[in-house]
């Protein structure tokens, strides 16, 4: 623990009694006296905080942000320009075989783009930004003095409107700098939960008085990265690192969605981003294998890593799963994987092999509990 970095909210999590892992190099709260079953139940049904400072935050600037915006497309397979300002959207880093190298926000500040990367991929991503766009004139600032936070849940608009009625207003996915606790904070109306909420960028300074203000709120209690984790399962998103990874394209992992129409073939800025190719192909013809929710029957969760099969005895492995574990919500075992096409389909029937037992498994739609984000 001691070679840990250590986000600045750190001496704050001990005094909440949070648990602490290591975790992409920071020693993170995992849970709190609550326990993870009871912080993901109070996210669903009220208010949770989120310390996510581990996580990367970039600005790219340039002479011209609509070049700025267009250079970054030569790295992403998403509509960068024309995004409005104060919106955000999601994107992905894929490399020349297809594959996805890390998941990102990306949103439009006006005379800047503002990117958030996982904690695990932030140095390689700046690596990847800077080596792709300073040539181009755009520069890369790594932002090392903010910390983020995310608030999310039915009564997070309840919570941050009573440090700024702004907030209220914004909708899904709309960006803002709001004054909250006496600081410039950088906020989107976006969370990683499936709940309604915010993420909201903070400089360090004033990091441990905004989070105060907020857990002093009594529909607020922190949440540690155990119930994050279950929380964004049964919400069906994707972890990197787990779902996807850099042998895994955007078709397969069920992230169609994210590229928009002016990107793919026949579209006015059709490829141009690495793996393009392979890409637009499988966007075509479908990929092999692919994404899908799946629901063992019992009570036992499936983890990952334990191996799918088309039938209950003999042959081979046809699928894996990459996330698994117990939906509290649900109320039974959810899990996501990688399966044929073929057997894609809700409904479908395969076998997960667990201690040497295959049990029942079923292919099920996506998300498990309805997102309910404010549009």
């Amino acid at each position: 623990m001691d070679e840990l970095k250590r986000t600045p909210l750190h001496d704050l999590h001990l005094s909440l009694g949070a648990k602490m892992v290591p975790f992409a190099g920071y020693e993170m709260p995992v849970q709190y006296k609550l326990g993870v079953m009871k912080e993901h139940l109070h996210c669903r049904a009220a208010a949770g905080f989120f310390d996510v400072s581990h996580m990367g935050q970039v600005i790219l600037r340039g002479d011209d942000p609509e070049g700025v915006a267009l250079a970054l497309e030569t790295l992403v397979p998403v509509a960068v320009a024309g995004l409005g300002e104060g919106r955000q959207r999601y994107g992905l880093f894929t490399n020349e075989d297809g594959g996805i190298e890390d998941d990102l926000m990306i949103a439009n500040c006006g005379d800047h783009l503002f990117l958030v990367v996982n904690a695990a991929c932030k140095e390689a991503d700046v690596a990847r930004l800077r080596a792709g766009l300073e040539p181009a004139g755009v520069s890369v600032d790594y932002i090392e003095d903010r910390a983020l936070f995310a608030l999310q849940g039915p009564a997070a608009e309840q919570v941050l409107a009573a440090l700024n009625p702004a907030v209220a207003g914004m909708r899904f996915m709309d960006v803002a700098t709001v004054e909250l606790a006496g600081s410039e904070c950088w906020v989107s109306r976006s969370g990683y939960t499936g709940e309604d909420g915010y993420e909201i960028s903070v400089p360090e300074a004033s990091a441990v008085a905004l989070a105060e203000a907020l857990l002093a709120h009594e529909a607020v209690e922190p949440i540690g990265l155990g119930a994050r984790d279950s929380l964004r399962l049964e919400a069906g998103l994707c972890l990197y690192g787990h779902d996807l990874d850099p042998t895994t394209t955007p078709v397969a992992g069920g992230l169609l969605w994210a590229i928009q129409k002016v990107r793919r073939a026949d579209g006015a800025r059709a490829g141009g981003f690495p793996g393009a190719g392979k890409i637009l192909a499988e966007i075509a013809t479908g990929a092999p294998s692919v994404r899908v929710g799946l629901k063992p029957e019992g009570r036992a969760p499936m983890r990952e890593g334990v191996e799918l099969f088309e039938t209950e005895t003999g042959g081979d492995a046809v699928g894996r799963i990459t996330s698994g574990g117990f939906g509290p919500t649900v109320g039974g075992p959810v899990a996501m994987g990688y399966v044929p096409a073929q057997a894609a389909t809700p409904g479908s029937r395969l076998y997960g092999e667990v201690r040497g037992k295959r049990l029942p498994v079923d292919v099920i739609a996506l998300p498990f509990v309805k997102q309910s984000y404010k549009r």
